[in-house]
């Protein structure tokens, strides 16, 4: 019976996340509010033009700008070949620029190669600025290394929280000692990312599957983490995100009950779409719309949440 009553309600669901987004009010759509945590800049030479249109055909309401840290030669930016996050992405004040072009549609973050001495600097010079986040962190560092204890306390002095991009053997790397940072800073919010980061919701994740397919065993450390440490939360974003929850449709609904307090809407997708499947935005906002066990579910995961985590 329980199984009949998750089809027929998935098929619900599925129509329901065709319609227009918002409320129908007197044959109406009332816009409803959506954050979206993460996008950038010059993403693979989209232009700022295109990335607003792009959020404004998504229904996005507020729009974080991740920038990328300065372009350097070193261990952590692999040599420079992840410069730009790997994407062409422009670094702080491109994203300044954009937010105060643009209103109060866009925020935007600070960000810096998080071993260099010039990274305090710089962060602060942008927090106080306006930055509502550090990030997105995506460089060749351990996760529970000084460099990013260091971006820890200066988000505790900024009150911002610190996103990450994990990615085995490339970014912020030995994700299974993570709670060292978060036991050692419990009033700064980290929120985890990217490929390495969806695959550990899978108790027995392989490291080096980036996208796997298989059905999840629930319990893995991403899970743990959200579950047991206050100040951890999740980014939804990019080809990962969204795969997290295609893979196994069944556990990503329980997932997203499980930790609907502790779950963000991002998009992180390069294309100037915004509005078809081949943008990973829409799709992944269609899928949350579709798989959320309540309506109050899916609004915490498209705006509540970040309002409160990002003070918006």
């Amino acid at each position: 019976m329980d199984q009949l009553l998750n089809i027929s309600r998935r098929r619900v669901l599925a129509g329901v996340s065709a319609l227009p987004v918002g409320r129908v009010l007197g044959g109406e759509s009332a816009p409803e509010p959506v954050i979206d945590i993460h996008q950038h800049t010059n993403y693979k030479f989209r232009s700022d033009e295109q990335l607003a249109e792009h959020q404004r055909k998504m229904g996005v309401t507020t729009t974080i700008l991740l920038p990328s840290g300065r372009a350097l030669e070193r261990a952590s930016t692999h040599d420079g070949r992840s410069n730009g996050l790997a994407a062409n992405v422009l670094p702080n004040e491109a994203s300044q620029a954009m937010a105060e072009k643009y209103g109060s549609a866009f925020r935007f973050g600070a960000n810096e190669v998080p071993d260099i001495p010039e990274a305090r600097k710089t962060l602060e010079k942008f927090l106080k600025a306006g930055a509502v986040v550090i990030g997105e962190q995506k460089f060749n560092v351990p996760c529970d290394s000084k460099y990013i204890w260091q971006l820890a306390e200066i988000a505790r002095e900024y009150d911002v929280p610190v996103l990450m991009h994990f990615q085995d053997g490339s970014y912020n790397t030995g994700i299974e000692r993570f709670h060292k940072t978060l036991e050692k800073f419990p009033d700064v919010k980290f929120i985890g990312h990217a490929q390495t980061w969806w695959g550990n919701i899978d108790k027995h994740h392989c490291p080096s599957a980036m996208y796997p397919r298989t059905p999840v065993v629930a319990g893995g450390i991403s899970d743990r983490l959200l579950k047991d440490y206050p100040n951890m939360y999740a980014d939804l974003s990019a080809g990962s995100g969204r795969n997290s929850m295609l893979r196994d449709e069944e556990h990503a609904q329980w997932f997203l009950e499980r930790h609907q307090d502790k779950i963000m809407f991002g998009s992180d997708c390069p294309d100037s779409d915004g509005q078809s499947k081949g943008c990973i935005g829409f799709t992944t906002l269609a899928i949350v719309r579709r798989l959320a066990m309540s309506k109050a579910i899916e609004r915490k995961i498209l705006y509540g949440n970040a309002k409160t985590v990002f003070r918006l």
